[in-house]
C-alpha cells in the first residue's frame, strides 16, 4: 500500500510517499517506531470551545497537529507566506528546529517531526533512537541539508510506510493522490513562544509569547494559532468539527 515513486526536482530525485491520516493511531504508531516513549500521548481534539470535551484531554499539551482544506489555508496564509523571507537558520541557537518539506505527500510526517523535535515533547525522545539521531544531526544543518537528511533515512521511510496503513480509510496510491489539505504544527517552544511550523512555507512563524502556564491548547495559544485559520472556514459555526479539519494533540499521558 505504501507505494512510492521518484521524480526529478532539479536536485536529483524526489520521493513521493503515501499521505498520513491525522489520527492518534497513525501518529502514535509513527512516533513510537521512531523511538518516542509511550508516555507521550496522542489525542483527538473534537472541539476548541467545549470545555467539557477539552477537560478529558491530558495536560500539558505540547503541540497540535492541525489539518485543514487547502483553500482555507490559502485564504489564511498565502499572503503572509509570499511576504516572508526564505529561512536559512541552523544551529543550537535556533528557537525551533524547522524542516523544509521536499518529500511529496509527507506533510503529515513533517508536522509530526515538528511536534516531536521542539518544545516539551523532546524529553520523550529515547536516547539512541532513530529520531534522536535525526534530531541531533539536523541541528547544525541548513534547511536544504535537513531535508536531505529526512529524504535519506531508510528507517524513517519504513516507519512512515507502516504507519500509513493504520488509518481508518484505505491508504491511497501515492501516484494517484491529489493533495487537498495542509498539515500544520503549532508548538510551544522552549522560548515560551507559540510557533507555527509548516514545511511548505518559507520558514517557521512566531505567533507570539505564551504565559508560563499556557500550553499549546490554552486559550491564548488557540487564539494565536488554530483559530486564525478556522475563522476562514466559510459559515463554520464550529469549524473544528467540519469536514476536512482535524486536530491531534501531543500530551503528557496519564499514568
Amino acid at each position: 500500500m505504501a507505494t512510492m515513486r521518484e521524480t526529478s526536482n532539479g536536485h536529483g530525485k524526489k520521493k513521493l510517499w503515501v499521505p498520513l491520516e491525522n489520527n492518534p493511531d497513525v501518529m502514535s504508531s509513527l512516533a513510537y517506531q521512531l523511538g518516542v516513549s509511550s508516555k507521550l500521548g496522542f489525542h483527538d481534539i473534537y472541539s476548541l470551545d467545549d470545555a467539557d470535551l477539552l477537560s478529558y484531554i491530558p495536560r500539558p499539551a505540547y503541540a497540535l497537529l492541525f489539518i485543514c482544506p487547502a483553500e482555507v489555508f490559502a485564504r489564511s496564509r498565502d499572503a503572509e507566506d509570499a511576504a516572508m523571507s526564505t529561512y536559512h537558520g541552523s544551529g543550537p541557537s535556533e528557537p525551533v528546529i524547522w524542516f523544509k518539506q521536499t518529500i511529496g505527500h509527507a506533510c503529515g510526517l513533517i508536522a509530526l517531526l515538528h511536534g516531536l523535535c521542539n518544545g516539551g515533547a523532546v524529553k520523550y525522545i529515547q536516547p539512541g533512537s532513530e529520531l534522536a539521531r535525526i534530531r541531533k544531526e539536523a541541528v547544525p544543518l541548513a534547511p536544504a541539508a535537513r531535508a536531505d537528511l529526512l529524504n535519506d533515512s531508510d528507517a524513517l521511510e519504513h516507519a512512515h510506510k507502516t504507519a500509513a496503513q493504520k488509518g481508518d480509510t484505505i491508504a491511497p496510491i501515492a501516484e494517484d493522490y491529489v493533495d487537498g489539505h495542509h498539515f500544520i504544527c503549532f508548538v510551544k517552544g522552549e522560548d515560551g513562544h507559540l510557533w507555527e511550523l509548516n514545511g511548505g512555507m518559507k520558514g517557521p512563524v512566531d505567533r507570539g509569547v505564551l504565559g508560563k502556564d499556557d500550553d499549546a491548547l490554552s486559550e491564548k495559544a488557540l487564539d494565536l494559532g488554530p483559530r486564525t485559520i478556522l475563522e476562514k472556514a466559510r459559515g463554520a459555526q464550529n469549524a473544528a468539527a467540519e469536514v476536512g479539519f482535524s486536530i491531534v494533540a501531543l500530551v503528557e499521558e496519564f499514568e
